[in-house]
């Protein structure tokens, strides 16, 4: 019955503080449309603190039919990389370095967990994603948990607020496969953003 409050109330609760509305043209998303070759996944990305431990962000990739980053709350912006409503579209490996380059720096490092999924799982994390954005600020790993909790296998995933809690309980998830990306670029987050929007990308399909 609290699960079932929390998937109703939640979106209600985000849509009292939205976020700011962005709205990629449909030529462009076409354009980068992109899938990773092999299996469905979805790999949950935490940014921390490299000075004190703690959880700063929370973003999920999701390689469905296309691969995207759910990116709620989030501050990455390309003027190359379409974007809808936190879902970043066109992730191919060049995306997805510049995407993490842009986050990791002197502060802070990358921890990715992938988990292998049925395409299924995938395609519904997907549609979900399109539909919560955007997610007002502070809310990325609480939108985060509630759209892996409506998933088939992620039934168990609380609803969290801190990243490092949802970090540790996506880890005990079956086939977990972890890394980790440290970067010593200036600490300085508009800074860190401003050398990604300098990155001149290759469309990869």
């Amino acid at each position: 019955m609290r699960k079932f409050l929390i998937c109703i109330l939640l979106p209600m609760a985000l849509m009292g503080c939205a976020g700011k509305q962005v709205w990629a043209p449909d030529e462009m998303v076409a354009r980068m449309a992109y899938r990773e070759p092999g299996p469905a996944t979805l790999t949950l990305m935490t940014m921390i603190s490299n000075r004190s431990g703690g959880g700063a962000h929370t973003s999920l990739m999701i390689n469905a039919s296309q691969r995207v980053i759910w990116d709620p709350a989030g501050s990455f912006a390309h003027s190359q990389i379409p974007e809808r409503n936190d879902v970043i579209y066109g992730v191919n490996p060049e995306v997805y370095q510049t995407y993490k380059g842009a986050h990791a720096r002197e502060t802070f490092h990358v921890v990715t967990q992938e988990v292998v999924v049925a395409p299924e799982v995938a395609e519904n994390a997907f549609a979900l994603a399109r539909t919560l954005g955007p997610v007002g600020s502070s809310q990325c790993t609480m939108s985060t948990s509630n759209l892996l909790s409506q998933l088939p296998g992620f039934e168990n995933i609380g609803s969290h607020l801190f990243p490092k809690k949802l970090m540790e309980e996506f880890a005990k998830l079956p086939g977990v496969k972890e890394g980790s990306l440290f970067e010593d670029d200036e600490g300085d987050k508009a800074a860190a953003f401003g050398n990604a929007k300098k990155v001149q990308l290759k469309t990869v399909n």
